[in-house]
């Protein structure tokens, strides 16, 4: 028998079916929610560790410098100026880029980056001794093969792939580490 003292707890309610299935929806939105969020962060994670197999190799960058061969002096190095369009992420900048070319017969084309490997300096041809001259620390380079004749510069000029496409002049144009002895491209 039991006596006062002692309580009896009533007997559980069963659950409601309304209950029930309004926990198993929320437990089901809160599954879902967290799988959402786990895909959502994964994607840039894994995107940073694949992309650098995934990158496609660096398009030729082939400049037109010259619209006609016959224009252009033999003997003598020309100066061409041109603006590279470049794009980085979301910003779109445009850049003056230069190349020395130099022909001894008119036919077959030499081209040099217009900047000295020294420190990046632009250079000049000085027609009195038929060299280039890079006015920032005295460096001298052979017009004709671009070697280093005096000065600083640790390597000689960068040579340049060039083409001649119906009489008008292309340059695969590119840009190499500055101040090293080896021809590296930046």
């Amino acid at each position: 028998m039991i006596s006062r003292k002692e309580k009896i707890a009533p007997p559980e309610a069963p659950e409601t079916l309304e209950a029930v299935e309004r926990r198993a929806f929320l437990r089901w939105v809160s599954g879902m929610a967290t799988t959402v969020s786990a895909v959502l962060i994964s994607i840039p994670v894994l995107r940073a560790f694949v992309s650098p197999t995934l990158q496609a190799p660096a398009a030729d960058a082939w400049v037109k410098v010259a619209d006609d061969t016959a224009l252009l002096d033999t003997g003598v190095p020309v100066r061409v100026d041109f603006v590279v369009s470049k794009d980085d992420a979301w910003i779109e900048a445009r850049a003056m880029n230069s190349v020395w070319l130099y022909s001894e017969d008119g036919e077959k084309f030499k081209a040099y980056n217009g900047h000295c490997t020294h420190l990046g300096c632009g250079f000049t041809y000085n027609p009195a001794s038929k060299t280039f001259i890079c006015p920032c620390h005295r460096g001298e380079f052979d017009v004709k093969t671009g070697a280093v004749l005096a000065g600083p510069p640790p390597r000689a000029l960068d040579e340049l792939e060039t083409q001649v496409r119906d009489s008008a002049v292309f340059v695969n144009f590119r840009d190499f580490r500055l101040g090293v002895a080896e021809k590296v491209e930046a």
